[in-house]
């Protein structure tokens, strides 16, 4: 439990950031949801443009710091590369 002044303020800080990043972390799911979704459908116009979609959310959370630069990296590679497929 915080005690000092400073603490609880750091608390309050703490949950505040918590909500902010959790809102931003549930907003890069559903886009990346949205990939999965047309991948699975087999519809390549889709995931082309839902690909599109996900890239500038997956930066905006690397340079916000709720992902790690790597993670967005492989996790765009990933996608990039299943929705080429689909269009072979």
């Amino acid at each position: 439990m915080a005690n000092t002044p400073q603490s609880k303020k750091r608390a309050r800080q703490n949950e505040a950031r918590f909500e902010v990043n959790k809102a931003r972390r549930s907003r890069i799911r559903t886009y990346l949801r949205k990939v999965e979704e047309a991948i699975a459908s087999g519809d390549a116009a889709v995931a082309k443009a839902a690909l599109l979609e996900v890239q500038p959310e997956l930066a905006r959370g690397v340079s916000k710091g709720v992902l790690h630069k790597n993670t967005a990296a492989r996790k765009m590679s990933r996608l990039a590369s299943r929705v080429k497929a689909l269009n072979a």
